[in-house]
């Protein structure tokens, strides 16, 4: 079996050598290979990859790449796939929170936001301006060890994209003001409160990284960092952070797609090349983490159920028993297989529980985490004693052939899957470069899985896990009077800052000046748009008369297949609400032939993944196999379709599990308002208006013979069809598909969609979620249905510039402007049947009001006087140049697929829209404006802590109604 995986890796990284290969560094004028093209100066060529090409038993695996370092230090990787007119470009620098000081956390991230501010030549905005309209995404992430922006666009914008963050490396500081790092202070702050702080269990990983690093550990902090260390830094340490981490010694620029190798290195040296080095920089220090005992904390949190969640420290990222680790934690808590689902979710003594082996470059935690069934009353003691149990019973238990093949074709399946796209790959050259030196450690990473013994495991479980201490955290509903797991013997040590060393930081600034030969204060300009070509498809009717389309991707040696019903949520009587959900759930669980469990351990030896899911219109069965296990996967999937057991004990714990994921949704501000919005839009008669899962009252009611009709009655033939991406032909697949067909029913009509209620526009709802730090605001309205090439497209075409990207009015405003909200939007969106318009925040509590009023304003303005010529421009040119992003991989060509099968739209339905949008002018999107945003049709559903807003919400003079997520009237 893992033979087989890697023989298929081998056919997708197009390099492959036998023996141990590192080539030597090249001298500067050195010529490429095959002797054709010299390098730039001031560049070196060091590698060919893989550097290191891993031989296994069946031959060396690696990813191609070419491996360079120009003269100050800046490390390039290039790996060139012309498969899609398409680049992905990643700037990772080796710093992250794990660098910062004491007392002033959070810096790292914050960081982060400044570097997308401008910089000496780069106008504010302008970074996300230039991508946007270029048809390109753009981001940026940061953790404990590292961050990195990255890029993915057409492949004419490649020189902009390389000049742009040239920018930021060289000359961030003459554009950093003071209001601009305020603003953006308030904005990573209003990203902790929406992440963290008003989320569920938000806290338990700053809780617990206190907890289980020493005070002053890199690690003990959250990246988010503190919102008193955030108020605590200045301009002066933002200015020393980037000229200590910031220089091009510390970074590594890794490029992918379809580029012009000797091109692409001109203008790397010429944008990069003058950008003099930083600091030297060293790898970090690995200090010694321990713990002399148990150390139990708690909490309490606005949760619904309680949880215990258990971390020991182990090893670091790359060390050798780290592999032997991950195998256990499989073991432990991966799925059905795994121990604590028997002895935990099987009985029903929790609605969840797992394993996890986070690891870092500094240090990994080995964790477990479970939260209770209320209903079979087990205690955190209880559980946590249960999970004691189970560590030693895997002591007795040993480990099984099978769970080696399980974690050794995941590892091997998983990296496959991730070649699917340019990003993937980028992505994986960039971490290894970054960390280890080495951009083909694709090779070294699988290798050291498949060698991973019994023995190796048994050894690490007595070295790092049995009867080492834990910090065992206990997070207790709010008034709920639980007793955690034990009680609380650690509390928190007394942080110790840096010293505040301004004078010596503003002493010590060195600009490093670039010195240029050029303007580099001259936009490049973009090359022609490349011509993107949708996939071709294929049609089929197999003998059931399912209808099937598909497009061959033979990029990779993967199949992507879905199986669609016309059943869904809106197919549900109002006295059922949540049949579909719980009849797709049971699908998932135990066949008359086989149980659930032992069809999880099939499907994890294979690498593959099949899942039935329900939505409002669509049952859908989701097939994901490397095309080698394709025909196994698929007898399993018709398995799980055609031989449901139904077992009541499954059907006890699946409707447990619904029932508790309901209650805990109620304590989420975002899922309040998300439910709030479809009553009040779409109205109490229609099914498709509520939460999938049901409601507790229907759910309560719902029996196994409600599933077995349902299941029954509507999985039928003569709604399903097929939508598929492969490697393989046409005629292959589809006798494959065959064996998913095998059924016969008759064809039930699907239920009426019930007349909508009337909306009070102008009208605000205030749901209560007691002390929380923001308020989720969505304004809406009905709207109109979908079409491919008429209103609605042109509608979502009009709303681009309201708030349908980063520099749209809506978000440059709350969020740039104000500092209200880390991020502000509007959408259009649409079925066959329901449209709506939704504009949505969540923005500080104290500002609530203030974020109201600024909504009404981008929305009053952008009706009455519409959009602007530039503004039309930049629309244009960003829609019409993204379609080179739109195919890439399987799973983008299966949705453009299933959105050609749903609608019955002509395949090429993409050209027609972009003769549209070439032709649209001012005057007609202002016409859409004017007649689709009108406020007085909106109403406004706020989520927040009334008694803290309700005043403030009373000066807009307008009607305040408070409800539940129902949209019921409350007192």
């Amino acid at each position: 079996m893992i033979r087989a995986f890697i023989l298929l890796l081998l056919s997708i990284v197009l390099f492959a050598c036998g023996g141990e290969v590192k080539d030597a560094p090249l001298p500067k004028e050195t010529e490429a290979a095959g002797g054709q093209l010299p390098l730039p100066s001031g560049v070196s060529l060091l590698e060919h990859g893989p550097s290191t090409a891993m031989n296994t038993d069946v031959g060396a695996i690696g990813i191609p790449y070419e491996k360079f370092r120009l003269d100050n230090g800046l490390t390039v990787v290039l790996h060139e796939d012309h498969s899609d007119p398409l680049i992905h470009v990643d700037v990772t620098y080796h710093v992250g929170s794990s660098r910062e000081e004491r007392g002033r956390s959070g810096f790292a991230h914050f960081f982060e936001h400044m570097m997308f501010q401008g910089s000496q030549n780069v106008e504010d905005e302008q970074h996300f301006k230039l991508i946007t309209e270029g048809g390109g995404t753009l981001n940026g992430t940061t953790n404990a060890d590292r961050t990195n922006y990255f890029q993915t666009a057409p492949n004419n914008q490649l020189e902009r994209i390389l000049w742009l963050e040239a920018d930021r490396m060289g000359f961030l500081l003459p554009a950093v003001t003071q209001e601009k790092f305020e603003v953006q202070r308030a904005t990573v702050k209003n990203e902790r409160a929406q992440r963290v702080d008003n989320q569920p269990y938000g806290l338990l990983s700053e809780r617990v990284g206190e907890a289980l690093y020493p005070e002053g550990h890199p690690y003990s902090w959250q990246t988010i960092g503190y919102v008193e260390d955030l108020d605590r830094v200045n301009v002066q340490d933002l200015k020393a952070f980037f000229l200590r981490w910031y220089g091009p010694n510390n970074a590594v620029l890794t490029i992918g797609g379809d580029f012009d190798r000797t091109q692409t290195l001109q203008w790397i040296t010429k944008y990069f090349g003058p950008i003099p080095r930083g600091p030297e920089v060293e790898k970090p220090r690995r200090p010694n983490i321990g713990l002399d005992a148990d150390r139990f904390i708690s909490m309490e949190d606005n949760v619904a159920l309680p949880l215990i969640y258990r971390a020991i420290p182990t090893v670091h990222v790359m060390h050798p028993d780290e592999a032997p680790l991950d195998v256990l934690m499989s073991i432990m808590g991966s799925g059905k297989t795994s121990l604590l689902y028997k002895n935990l979710v099987k009985e029903g003594l929790a609605v969840e529980a797992s394993a996890g082996h986070g690891c870092q470059e500094l240090s990994c935690s080995f964790t477990i985490y479970a939260l209770p069934n209320p209903s079979k009353g087990a205690s955190l003691t209880d559980l946590n004693q249960i999970i004691i149990d189970t560590l030693a019973e895997f002591e007795t238990r040993g480990v099984e052939d099978d769970d080696l093949a399980r974690v050794k074709a995941g590892i091997v399946s998983s990296k496959i899957f991730g070649l699917e796209s340019v990003s993937g790959k980028v992505s994986q050259l960039a971490y290894y470069e970054t960390f280890f030196d080495n951009p083909g450690m694709i090779a070294v990473d699988v290798e050291r899985y498949q060698s991973v013994t019994k023995e190796d495991v048994m050894r690490a479980y007595r070295t790092y896990i049995k009867d080492k201490p834990a910090v065992v955290m206990s997070v207790l509903p709010k008034n709920s009077n639980l007793p955690p797991a034990a009680q609380d013997n650690w509390d928190k040590p007394k942080r110790v800052f840096a010293e505040d060393d301004t004078d010596d930081k503003k002493a010590s600034l060195d600009l490093r000046t670039p010195e240029d030969v050029f303007d580099r204060s001259i936009i490049p300009s973009q090359g022609p748009a490349p011509v993107t070509q949708t996939p071709a498809i294929w049609r089929a009717t197999l003998p059931n008369d399912s209808a099937v389309i598909g497009a061959i991707n033979d990029e990779v040696p993967t199949t992507t297949i879905v199986l669609r019903f016309e059943v869904g949520q809106r197919d549900e009587t109002l006295d059922k609400l949540g049949i579909a959900a719980l009849t797709s759930s049971m699908l998932n669980e135990s066949t008359e032939e086989t149980s659930g469990e032992e069809l999880s351990n099939r499907l994890q030896k294979l690498g593959s993944s099949v899942s039935i899911q329900s939505g409002d219109d669509y049952t859908s069965l989701s097939i994901r196999s490397l095309t080698a296990n394709l025909d196994e996967t698929i007898n399993i999937a018709a398995e799980k379709l055609f031989k449901p057991k139904f077992d009541a004990a499954d059907f006890d714990r699946v409707k447990a599990q619904t029932k508790e994921s309901i209650e805990q949704s109620k304590k989420n501000a975002s899922t309040l308002a998300a439910s709030a919005r479809r009553i009040l839009l779409y109205g109490k008669d229609n099914a498709f208006a509520y939460d999938n899962r049901g409601l507790l009252d229907t759910l309560r009611n719902l029996s196994l013979d409600d599933v077995r009709e349902f299941y029954e009655n509507s999985l039928q033939p003569a709604r399903s069809e097929f939508v598929v991406v492969s490697d393989l032909p046409k005629e292959d697949i589809t006798k494959r598909l065959r064996k998913l067909t095998e059924w016969t029913t008759e064809n039930n009509p699907r239920q009426i969609i019930r007349e909508f209620p009337a909306l009070s526009g102008g009208t605000i709802y205030l749901i209560n979620k007691d002390d929380a730090p923001q308020s989720e605001i969505r304004i809406v309205k009905r709207s109109l249905t979908y079409d491919a090439t008429g209103p609605f497209f042109r509608s979502t075409i009009m709303n681009f510039p309201l708030g349908g990207n980063f520099n749209s009015r809506i978000n440059v405003n709350l969020r740039e402007d104000k500092g209200y909200a880390y991020g502000a939007r509007s959408r259009f969106g649409a079925t066959e049947y329901a449209g709506s318009f939704v504009a949505s925040a969540a923005v500080r509590g104290d500002a609530t009001r203030a974020s109201v009023e600024e909504f009404f304003k981008e929305i009053s303005a952008y009706a009455e006087k519409g959009i602007n010529n530039d503004e039309l421009a930049f629309t244009k040119n960003a829609l019409l140049q993204r379609k080179a992003l739109d195919y890439e991989t399987p799973l983008a060509k299966a949705g453009y697929l299933s959105t050609v099968l749903a609608y019955d739209l002509d395949p090429n339905y993409g050209a027609e829209q972009d003769e549209i949008l070439m032709q649209l002018d001012v005057e007609t999107i202002n016409a859409l404006a004017r007649e689709s945003l009108k406020l007085d049709d909106m109403a406004t559903i706020i989520v927040g802590d009334i008694a803290a807003i309700e005043e403030e919400l009373a000066k807009l003079n307008l009607p305040l109604v408070k409800i539940d997520e129902f949209a019921e009237p409350i007192e």
